[in-house]
């Protein structure tokens, strides 16, 4: 068994679900263009498209946690897959 990344599933998954809609999550694994796509979204609109924002981030951080973590660490981390 491999140690991968797989360590990074679990703080991901959290992250997005709590604060998605900021992007944080994105920032966390890297992905720094859909992060601040994320985080302008939300700031720019005066959080009045936050929401949408943060169900894109409770949906991820619900696929992130059901996904294993090898196969975690393939799409999310090797693969670089920005959204869902």
């Amino acid at each position: 068994m491999s140690l991968g990344h797989s360590g990074k599933k679990i703080p991901a998954g959290i992250l997005a679900i709590l604060l998605g809609g900021l992007g944080v999550h994105k920032f966390y694994l890297g992905y720094t263009m859909a992060g601040l796509i994320m985080l302008l979204v939300s700031v720019l609109t005066c959080f009045v498209a936050a929401p949408v924002m943060s169900i894109i981030g409770l949906v991820e951080g619900i696929i992130y946690l059901t996904k294993s973590d090898d196969e975690f660490d393939r799409i999310y981390v090797e693969g670089r897959k920005e959204w869902f």
